[in-house]
């Protein structure tokens, strides 16, 4: 728990650091542009519009980040101040003072709150904007004053600092190891802070003194990624070789590196692979003289040729920079794949199986109960968050919009960054690495974990969900309780649930001889073998398979799926209950399924009993025929 804390705890405070580059990664690219086509070496040089390049950098770049960490911190009036307190280390220093603007935009913007929170409520009516004004404009100022004379300077000693470091490690032939931390970096989704919180500011100082900077490769090279994405293109197995090539393009061309992490999550000696192609490609950036006038932001191979200095050697070295972490990276990975094991199923599968073993709460607990407990009755907005808001969560929220549309829902499907969650969210789908923080940011809307960007489940859970609220729940037990045998026989409702598998007026004194009975009425009329029986205890104690309305639905663990022969249903009726973990269970079903034959009658179950009238029918009838016609009816 003390790790995850940590890791959460740095991935929050890289993500505020990027947080005050991302939003105005536009404007990077609109001075690098700039840059690349009007100075005197540019593409079409021009003294007059290179006029721009100057004071864009050194005012209008920092000014933005300055306002913009203000604003993470106290809004409007904290980006205000945020802006002010910067003007104070640019007018103080020679350099771009975009490390300055990440200290004294959120620092401004704390010392508003601060103030404001100390007023409150002791302002005399009608003078509120009086001082308002006054205390933004005079707090701001001093704190301008305050950078002039003493941030501004130590600032710029620290940044001379970096850029020596920065020059010693390429001098030495070091800067290559850089990978080693980076590359790992990357997986935990601090690629956005590493890149736009730490290599971008210096990158900017060393590309208005030499024209270019190596620091923008650095994160954002595809290479090592692609690399992998392409090895498992060959040489991977179920769906993960299956979406492999669309996350190829999508991460190539797209430049949205986030999508090939959980491929490395999948297999970690795969670590090994990036952080070879990371250094691979770093040493041969230094060796031929790569580099960037501006961020390449996104890690698109695109925006890395866009703002590559206008020079044939500088475009050979970037791309081979490239090609060299792809080849290196794709080797290492296609070795690791294949002479490692791999599941069938690699991403699906171990996502159900780390479930499974973590005991995690079961999402259909309570699926027959009248309303849910996290899921809104109505639900009108649904946001995609990742660390910076702009790559992988706006191709969730692209694919997200296109599904709850051909759904016919009237539903908002929006992205953002997790630091900027807005408060009206009421469903909100992450990536699983990043989940926990989007639950710290707002804990009382109901949020998805997803680890595949582009096939996962859950989507069509939620539009399932969304559609179908009084059966949805039922996928992930129709997940749990089915065997895809693909020698089966075709079976027909009449043979999933016999009257002979009916048992009415049961009483137990436990909830394990309620579930024993009802694995040996499975066992007895040919569903599944003897082993099944344990299986379902197990999964039982894992999580309760209480549904809620008085109903349980104990069925086998993932592992006994092999154990199941046909489809197959058998009904407990308890008309004095049996107590399941403090909940009184009358009506038990115990199920087996396979090849999908039995999802239409477990559906009519759900629909059935989500209703409290039909409980009590079931509870009073007096025959099997009875229970029968009533589910039917459904």
């Amino acid at each position: 728990m003390a790790q995850s804390n940590i890791k959460v705890a740095v991935q929050k405070f890289g993500n505020f650091l990027s947080s005050m580059v991302m939003p105005n990664i536009s404007a990077f690219i609109a001075w690098g542009l700039i840059t690349a086509l009007f100075i005197p070496t540019g593409f079409f040089p021009n003294e007059s519009l290179a006029k721009m390049v100057g004071p864009m950098v050194t005012y209008l770049l920092p000014l933005l980040i300055g306002y913009t960490g203000g604003k993470l911190v106290h809004d409007q009036r904290g980006g205000v101040v945020g802006a002010i307190a910067t003007m104070g280390v640019i007018v103080g220093t020679d350099i771009p003072m975009f490390l300055g603007a990440m200290i004294m935009g959120p620092f401004g913007g704390w010392v508003i709150k601060k103030f404001d929170q100390s007023v409150e409520g002791k302002i005399k009516a009608g003078f509120e904007m009086l001082v308002n004004n006054f205390s933004a404009g005079i707090l701001g100022g001093l704190l301008a004053i305050l950078s002039f004379l003493a941030i501004g300077p130590a600032v710029d000693v620290f940044t001379g600092w970096l850029v020596a470091g920065v020059d010693w490690l390429v001098s030495t032939g070091l800067l290559p190891l850089t990978s080693i931390i980076i590359e790992p970096a990357k997986i935990l989704f601090l690629n956005n802070a590493i890149n736009h919180g730490v290599l971008s500011p210096i990158g900017v100082e060393q590309a208005k003194t030499t024209g270019k900077s190596l620091l923008f490769l650095l994160e954002a090279n595809p290479g090592p990624g692609i690399g992998v994405l392409l090895a498992y293109c060959i040489f991977g197995k179920g769906t993960a070789k299956r979406t492999a090539p669309g996350a190829a393009i999508i991460q190539f061309f797209g430049g949205i590196h986030e999508i090939y992490f959980p491929y490395i999550l999948m297999r970690p000696m795969l670590f090994l692979a990036v952080i070879l192609g990371g250094m691979s490609g770093v040493f041969t950036l230094v060796l031929l003289g790569g580099g960037l006038l501006a961020p390449a932001s996104p890690g698109s191979i695109l925006a890395i040729m866009a703002v590559t200095p206008h020079h044939a050697g500088t475009y050979l070295a970037n791309l081979a920079g490239v090609l060299v972490a792809g080849i290196v990276s794709f080797v290492v990975s296609s070795f690791i794949l294949k002479t490692g094991k791999q599941q069938e199923e690699d991403i699906e599968e171990a996502a159900k199986k780390m479930q499974e073993m973590k005991g995690k709460k079961s999402s259909v607990s309570n699926v027959f109960s009248a309303t849910s407990a996290t899921m809104p009755e109505t639900v009108n907005k649904i946001v995609f968050a990742c660390d910076a808001g702009m790559g992988s969560s706006a191709m969730g929220a692209s694919l997200l919009r296109k599904k709850v549309k051909e759904a016919g829902l009237n539903i908002s499907v929006t992205n953002t960054a997790i630091s900027n969650l807005p408060a009206d969210a009421q469903i909100v789908v992450t990536q699983e690495e990043l989940t926990p923080r989007a639950q710290n940011k707002l804990p009382n809307a109901y949020h998805i974990s997803v680890d595949n960007f582009l096939s996962s489940p859950e989507y069509d859970k939620l539009i399932n969900q969304l559609k179908n609220p009084e059966t949805a729940g039922l996928q992930e037990l129709v997940d749990d309780a089915e065997a895809n045998v693909p020698d089966g026989k075709n079976q027909t409702d009449d043979a999933l649930l016999l009257e002979e598998n009916i048992f009415l007026n049961q009483s137990f004194t436990t909830k394990e001889e309620a579930i024993r009975f009802a694995g040996r009425a499975l066992v007895k009329a040919g569903y599944v073998k003897e082993s099944y029986i344990d299986a379902m205890i197990a999964r039982d104690e894992m999580t309760s398979t209480y549904m809620g309305n008085d109903v349980a639905i104990p069925h086998g663990t993932e592992d006994a799926k092999k154990d199941v022969l046909n489809s197959g249903f058998t009904v407990l009726q308890v008309p004095d209950g049996v107590d399941f973990d403090g909940q009184k269970v009358r009506l038990i079903f115990g199920i087996a399924g396979k090849d999908g034959t039995h999802l239409e009658i477990l559906s009519g179950i759900a629909v059935t009993c989500s209703d409290m009238a039909n409980i009590e029918k079931l509870v009073e009838a007096k025959s099997a025929r009875e229970i029968i016609d009533i589910l039917n009816d459904k």
